[in-house]
């Protein structure tokens, strides 16, 4: 489980390098991750690092990098 959050995690990071911020729906189309839990298990990964900030907008969740 450590190597595919850790995978789905490198994923995010890219997609976010690659397209600043996005909410998480776009994030998780563009990181190509399949679903809400994974893409959570990743941005926990991410937040433990302190790799990314998330914030909340209407009913949205804005991902960035730090």
């Amino acid at each position: 489980m450590n190597e595919k959050v850790g995978t789905i995690a490198g994923q995010i990071w890219t997609a976010l390098n690659e397209n600043g911020a996005l909410n998480n729906k776009d994030l998780k189309k563009a990181a190509k991750v399949k679903n809400d839990k994974d893409l959570f298990l990743g941005l926990g990964w991410l937040l433990r690092e302190d790799k990314v900030t998330v914030t909340e907008a209407d009913k949205d969740l804005i991902v960035a990098l730090n």
